[in-house]
């Protein structure tokens, strides 16, 4: 069976969104270092009913996100790895309904850094979708 030749949006696209989960990711790993490290416990908390202590949640999420960037750039099980970033991608816009005063300001129109911080991943999720196809 001959292997389908991967072009440079593909090889772009995985590389750079791998890189830029390696890197999140691994920020988590060390307690004040990421800058979403408490919006990420805090909505884990809430979706998990706190089932979940804050510190191992914080690790689970680091080792998915470190995890999908290493699938990503070596394009190693890369169908897996995009249906996790995909999942976790998702579940990154949760903050936007479950703590809306720290997404918006008054206007539910404006948006805060932390709203910014969540709408960017629109153009990641997009991408994401683009390699599902060519996969």
């Amino acid at each position: 069976m001959e292997k389908r030749r991967r072009s440079f949006t593909d090889i772009s696209l995985s590389i750079t969104i791998g890189v830029v989960y390696l890197w999140f990711g691994s920020l988590k790993f060390f307690s004040g270092v990421s800058p979403a490290e408490e919006l990420a416990q805090n909505t884990i908390d809430l979706l998990t009913f706190g089932l979940i202590p804050s510190n191992v949640s914080i690790i689970l999420l680091a080792i998915w996100e470190t995890a999908v960037g290493i699938l990503l750039i070596t394009n190693q099980f890369k169908k897996y790895a995009l249906y996790a970033a995909l999942v976790h991608m998702i579940c990154t816009f949760t903050p936007l309904f479950l703590f809306p005063e720290l997404s918006f300001t008054a206007s539910m129109v404006e948006l805060t850094l932390v709203g910014q911080y969540i709408i960017k991943n629109l153009i990641i999720i997009a991408a994401l979708m683009i390699l599902m196809k060519e996969k």
